[in-house]
């Protein structure tokens, strides 16, 4: 990825939902290293207070949580009209083609594979943003 897409990342706001401390704490260092304004969330109920706190520009969303898992937050996401064009990218440690399939039917912009890469992660963003 070229220097001028990475500039593009400075100041913008991401949620990243995740069950996992690791998760959340490795994408936060990651985003925030490109300029990212960083906000995390432990579940979708989490997450959808934080939504409306801090209207992130994209949000990445772990499929398995306790409580409101990742498809059931997306679909919510999806179905707000004030958040619906946000885009949400689904985190999950399975690489099946059901998940990935469930999640374009909630609304899901992308999926990514856990554990990400650096660049899968900085890619991903620049996909659905610039």
């Amino acid at each position: 990825m070229s220097g001028n897409a990475r500039a593009s990342l400075n100041g913008l706001k991401i949620l990243v939902v995740d069950d996992s401390k690791t998760i959340r704490r490795t994408a936060e260092t990651l985003l925030t290293k490109e300029g990212c304004q960083v906000f995390t969330a432990i579940d979708g109920f989490d997450a959808l207070s934080k939504i409306a706190d801090h209207q992130p520009d994209l949000i990445f969303v772990d499929i398995m949580m306790p409580r409101l898992d990742g498809y059931e937050t997306c679909s919510l996401i999806k179905h707000n009209k004030v958040f619906k064009s946000t885009p949400v990218i689904m985190l999950s440690s399975k690489d099946g083609l059901f998940d990935r399939a469930r999640g374009r039917i909630v609304g899901s912009e992308q999926y990514l594979t856990k554990p990400f890469t650096k660049d899968e992660l900085l890619n991903a963003i620049t996909n659905q943003i610039c």
